[in-house]
């Protein structure tokens, strides 16, 4: 999504019922499209982040995007929230963790793996690409290189975030497992905790405490993860009680334009946090309900469902735009939309054909030749 990045693919938004519990869980197997469109509107702020990095704005569409995007980089925490959320959401009792860890792999290494080549091919073809050793391509492909922070951005650069959710996904069975046990008040402390830990970890960042930045470290981004799937409980066993989706949608941005107010990073985490974790659970909830939301249009799903390939693709797109335009070209207000819509274009199109081509048929095959 993770550049920020990741965003990290998750499964559908179904669920299964938990075993019995003295509260009530909300009927299985309902389906949650709105988190699919939610998941397109991350994925568009850090595009946008990205385009503003990459300087096409000059002037005042300069101050406009900063403005606008440079805030973007939330939008990977938004991913990791999402994707304990949906995990745990979607969560199957009994499932083993090889089944588990399994169509993980089926769902993020087609995409991966191809994204990966095709930056390597840039690194050695291009002009202004980076050239990774042996190592840090071994790293990559085996989404380690998160855990150093030398080589956090090696070939594709938002696959960090994808190292994130690797470990993320290696600790889930026994979230799960945990949070099975727990019954909504010991869900909502848990995810009381999380928060906490999230606030902590910022501070210790802000003073340099633990010797490296924590934006990309894998372990300081799991409470994210074990936030979402501490709510995602919560709503599993129809005891939200959160604020309202327009209201949650409020928080989310107010905390997003927030950001400038505290130091890059790490940080910027704990100004979008609650917002995020309000909104998640409040999109689950109107879906659940047949309440209103803008979400769930069927475009928003469909962009929604391309947003891990588009994630994955635009930023390289954007870097073989640096040999056209230059690295940063600080363009007027209409040649820098022009350049945007084309590199948009560009990167929708390439996440369509990896959707359809690569995506979808590669999990198909994977989890139709190995059973558990």
């Amino acid at each position: 999504m993770a550049a920020a990045t990741g965003a990290p693919r998750t499964l559908p938004a179904t669920a299964t019922a938990d075993e019995a519990t003295s509260t009530t869980p909300v009927p299985s197997l309902r389906s949650l499209p709105s988190l699919t469109g939610l998941r397109w509107m991350a994925a568009l702020l850090v595009f946008g982040l990205h385009v503003r990095n990459f300087g096409y704005f000059g002037g005042t569409g300069g101050r406009i995007a900063t403005w606008g995007f440079g805030a973007g980089a939330t939008g990977v925490s938004f991913f990791f929230i999402l994707s304990g959320f949906v995990l745990m959401w979607s969560a199957r009792p009994g499932d083993r963790a090889p089944a588990f860890w399994w169509r993980r792999i089926a769902r993020i290494y087609p995409v991966h793996l191809v994204t990966a080549a095709i930056a390597l091919l840039m690194g050695l073809t291009l002009a202004h690409q980076g050239k990774p050793t042996l190592y840090q391509a071994l790293a990559n492909v085996l989404l380690l290189h998160s855990w150093w922070r030398p080589w956090w951005q090696t070939l594709d650069p938002v696959s960090w975030s994808l190292a994130c959710e690797a470990f993320f996904y290696a600790v889930f069975p026994l979230l799960a497992l945990w949070l099975r046990r727990l019954g909504a008040r010991g869900s909502a402390v848990l995810a009381g905790v999380s928060v906490l830990a999230v606030l902590v970890l910022a501070w210790s960042d802000t003073h340099h405490w633990l010797g490296q930045p924590l934006y990309s470290f894998p372990a300081a981004r799991l409470p994210e993860f074990v936030l979402g799937a501490a709510v995602a409980r919560v709503v599993s066993l129809g005891q939200w009680r959160g604020p309202s989706l327009e209201a949650s949608l409020a928080l989310a941005i107010i905390g997003y334009f927030l950001v400038p107010q505290v130091p890059a990073g790490y940080p910027a985490t704990t100004c979008t946090l609650i917002g995020f974790a309000l909104l998640i659970p409040a999109a689950a909830v109107a879906d659940l309900r047949g309440l209103p939301s803008l979400w769930r249009h069927r475009r928003l799903v469909r962009l929604g469902e391309l947003s891990f390939a588009f994630y994955m693709i635009h930023l390289l797109v954007l870097r073989i735009g640096t040999n056209l335009l230059g690295t940063s070209p600080h363009f007027g207000v209409l040649p820098a939309l022009t350049a945007t819509v084309v590199a948009f274009t560009v990167a929708l199109g390439l996440s369509w054909a990896l959707y359809e081509g690569l995506e979808r048929p590669a999990r198909r095959l994977l989890l139709r030749s190995i059973r558990f």
